[in-house]
C-alpha cells in the first residue's frame, strides 16, 4: 500500500521576493482603475460646476466690466446694473475654477492612455467647436451694421491653429488667450506624465516640480520660462490634479497637501491680478477677501465632487449642460455683444430682460454647434489622428475642458476681459 503523501512544508519567503510583492504592491495601488460608485454621477456633478462656472464668465462679460459690451448695451454696464454689476465683476473668476476643473479632467482623462490617444482626444475635443465660432464670429462681424470690426484675413487664417497668441496676431475671439494656457498645460502633462506612463508617484513629482517651477519664474522674472511654466495660472491646474488623486486614491496627506499648496499660491495670484485700492474711475473694486472666498468656494466644489459629496445630483440634464459648456463659452462674449445690441438698443428690451434672453439665446447657439458640429466633426477627427479609435455613435464621453474669459487691461491694469 502507497504510502500518503505528506504536506509540503512551508518556504519562508526571501527578502528578494518581499521586496518584490512590495514593489507589486505599489505598482497596482499607483494604477488601480478609478472608482465611480455612483454610476458616473460625479462627472455630472462636475458638468453642472463647469456650467455654473461658464455662467459666471458670461455675467462679467456681459455686466460685469466695461469696453465692447458698452457700445452693445449704449452706455456702461454700471448705469444697467446699478446694483449687481459689482458681483458680476467677480465673474471673471469663472476662468480660475475651469482650470482647476481642467486639472481634474486631464489627469483622469490621460491615466493609462498612449500619447497619441491622449492627443488625438484633446485636438478632437478642442478644435471642431472653436473652428465653428471662429467663422461665425468673422462672418457676424463682416455684417454691414454690426458695428464691430474683423480682424485682417492673414490674422484670421492664424486664428485657426490656436497659436494666434504667441505668434502676435489679433484674435478673433476675446476668450481664446485661456486655450493657450489650455495647450501648454496639455504639452507639460503629455510630455511629463502620458509620455513616460501615469503613477501616482510620477504624479506627485510632477505637481511638486512644476510647483517649484511657479515660484522660481516668478522671482526670476524669465520671459521663456513664464511663457512655459506658466505661474499666473499653474497653481489651479495642480489644484485640480491634486484632487483627482484624492478621488482616485482616496485621502492622503500628500495629496491634500497638494491641493492645499495650490490654492495658497494660487489665491496669492488671483488677488494680485483683480485687487486694486479704491478708484472712483474704475469699473469697479473687488474686495481681496472676496476674491479670496471664491477661488476657496471654487477649489471646495471641486474637491466635494472628488468626494463624491455632489454624488446624489444624477441627472441627465447635467450631462447636457456640461456638453453646451464649451460652445457657450466660445461664442458667447462677441457674438453676444450683438445680440445685447439688437435687443437692448433696437427693440427696446429691458436691461434684465436682455440679459437672460442672450445667455438662453447663445445656450441655444451652443446647443446647435454640440448637435451638428462637435457630434459629428469631434469623431471622425479623432479617428483621423488616432486609426485605433473605435467608432461610436456621436461624441465619445470625453470631458473636455471649458477655458475662461478673454484677457486684455482692464482700468485696474489687470490682465482681463
Amino acid at each position: 500500500m502507497t504510502a500518503p503523501a505528506l504536506p509540503r512544508p512551508r518556504r519562508k519567503a526571501t527578502a528578494a521576493s518581499a521586496a518584490s510583492a512590495s514593489a507589486s504592491a505599489s505598482a497596482s495601488e499607483d494604477s488601480k482603475p478609478l472608482q465611480a460608485p455612483h454610476g458616473g454621477s460625479r462627472l455630472r456633478a462636475l458638468d453642472g460646476l463647469r456650467l455654473v462656472a461658464a455662467l459666471m464668465v458670461a455675467l462679467y462679460h456681459y455686466g460685469g466690466r466695461d469696453g465692447d459690451v458698452s457700445r452693445a448695451w449704449g452706455t456702461s454696464p454700471r448705469h444697467e446694473f446699478p446694483t449687481l454689476s459689482g458681483a458680476f465683476a467677480y465673474g471673471c473668476l469663472g476662468v480660475e475654477i475651469f482650470f482647476v476643473i481642467s486639472g481634474f479632467v486631464i489627469c483622469m482623462s490621460g491615466w493609462g492612455r498612449p500619447l497619441r490617444s491622449f492627443f488625438a482626444s484633446r485636438a478632437a475635443r478642442l478644435y471642431p467647436a472653436y473652428w465653428a465660432a471662429i467663422l461665425l464670429v468673422t462672418v457676424a462681424f463682416a455684417l454691414p451694421g454690426a458695428g464691430y470690426k474683423t480682424v485682417s484675413f492673414s490674422d484670421t487664417l492664424v486664428n485657426m491653429t490656436m497659436l494666434q497668441q504667441p505668434v502676435g496676431a489679433q484674435r478673433v475671439l476675446g476668450v481664446c488667450w485661456t486655450l493657450w494656457a489650455e495647450l501648454r498645460f496639455y504639452a507639460l502633462f503629455a510630455l511629463c506624465v502620458v509620455l513616460p506612463g501615469a503613477t501616482r508617484r510620477r504624479v506627485v513629482m510632477f505637481c511638486a516640480m512644476w510647483t517649484l517651477a511657479t515660484v522660481v519664474t516668478t522671482a526670476s522674472h524669465v520671459e521663456f520660462l513664464r511663457v512655459v511654466v506658466m505661474p499666473e495660472y499653474s497653481a489651479y491646474f495642480i489644484g485640480g490634479i491634486g484632487l483627482y488623486l484624492v478621488h482616485r486614491f482616496g485621502h492622503d496627506l500628500l495629496h491634500w497637501g497638494i491641493v492645499a499648496v495650490s490654492f495658497l499660491v494660487g489665491q496669492h495670484y488671483a488677488v494680485a491680478g483683480l485687487w486694486h485700492v479704491p478708484n472712483p474711475h474704475f469699473f469697479s473694486y473687488r474686495s481681496p477677501y472676496v476674491i479670496v472666498a471664491v477661488v476657496a468656494l471654487g477649489y471646495a466644489a471641486v474637491a466635494a465632487v472628488a468626494l463624491g459629496g455632489l454624488g446624489r445630483p444624477n441627472w441627465h440634464w447635467l450631462t447636457v449642460a456640461g456638453a453646451l459648456t464649451y460652445p457657450f463659452y466660445l461664442v458667447h462674449e462677441h457674438l453676444g455683444w450683438l445680440v445685447i445690441g439688437t435687443l437692448h438698443r433696437h427693440l427696446g428690451v429691458p436691461a434684465y430682460g436682455t440679459l437672460g434672453l442672450t445667455i438662453a439665446l447663445m445656450l441655444g447657439l451652443a446647443w446647435l454647434l454640440h448637435r451638428y458640429v462637435e457630434r459629428r466633426l469631434t469623431p471622425l477627427l479623432r479617428r483621423s489622428l488616432d486609426p485605433r479609435t473605435s467608432p461610436g455613435p456621436g461624441t465619445a464621453p470625453d470631458k473636455g475642458t471649458s477655458p475662461g474669459p478673454g484677457t486684455s487691461l482692464d482700468p485696474a491694469g489687470a490682465r482681463r476681459r
